[in-house]
């Protein structure tokens, strides 16, 4: 039978966090790279179509390609982990310390692929820095500002405004990393995978993953918006959100009602106790 009911798939869940918890250092570093540019290649693919007058939608049906690519690999992504690892916590599977490691680590890997890839991209589309990178240059630039400058100009509103886009980003993408075990036929899974991704993308809410490509890549094009407008403005306050609905809202959720609960013990009368009742 394809597919995998929601008990068997928070268990298989736990497995995975498990696996997870005892990679290296060089193999996060390494895997949550390669996820950080796969996501970055995706982003840049939606900014290069929106290039060509189509309608938003487009841009977010084709977004999942990213994340399929990188769940198909074995990949490492630190918002999914964000759901994956705080279930094995609960179940006594990994300790608190190992899921820090592992949350450190990935999200490192990411923030090096991903503005790595920003850098290799901005070279392509400016043959080397010697043009503004033309309309897809436009987009990067105005994407950039909207989410530090913009967030900024609003204050307390603006970062709250970036936590609660966050939120209910992550809510979505750590659905789509637990469907991507629902089904056993890959096809099955990149279907499954592909609803959620496309849902959060197509709405505009904000990934951490994928702002440490379009911020760096915009800052690398001329936009003017700083090392501390990035982190304080969009990073942290979105890397905040995305764990607070990746481990909540899916992860502990999910496992709190589907965990398999061990059977109650059957209760039996004691002969003996029986016997002195009787007397």
């Amino acid at each position: 039978m394809d597919y995998v009911n929601p008990s068997e798939l928070v268990a298989e869940a736990v497995r995975v966090a498990k696996r997870k918890a005892q990679l290296g250092v060089h193999d996060m570093l390494l895997r949550g790279a390669l996820s950080g540019a796969f996501l970055g290649f995706a982003t840049s693919l939606v900014f290069m179509v929106q290039t060509q007058g189509v309608p938003p939608i487009v841009g977010a049906l084709l977004f999942p390609v990213g994340f399929v690519m990188l769940v198909l690999l074995g990949l490492e992504l630190a918002t999914g982990n964000f759901a994956l690892l705080p279930p094995a916590v609960a179940a006594g599977e990994i300790t608190l310390g190992q899921l820090l490691r592992n949350w450190f680590w990935v999200y490192l890997g990411n923030l090096v692929g991903s503005a790595g890839y920003a850098l290799l991209f901005y070279l392509a589309i400016t043959n080397c820095g010697q043009n503004n990178g033309g309309p897809a240059g436009d987009l990067l630039r105005a994407a950039a500002q909207k989410k530090t400058l913009g967030y900024m100009a609003a204050g307390g509103a603006g970062w709250s405004t970036a936590f609660i886009k966050a939120v209910l980003c992550n809510w979505m993408v750590t659905v789509g990393t637990l469907l991507a075990m629902v089904s056993r036929s890959t096809i099955g899974k990149i279907a499954a995978m592909w609803l959620p991704i496309l849902t959060f993308f197509a709405q505009g809410y904000e990934h951490s993953i994928v702002n440490m490509f379009v911020i760096p890549a915009g800052m690398f094009l001329g936009a003017p918006v700083s090392f501390g407008n990035w982190w304080l403005w969009n990073q942290i306050p979105v890397t905040i959100g995305n764990i607070f609905s990746g481990s909540l809202f899916t992860g502990l959720a999910l496992y709190s009602t589907f965990r398999v609960k061990p059977s109650p013990e059957p209760v039996t009368s004691e002969p003996e106790l029986a016997g002195a009742a009787a007397r």
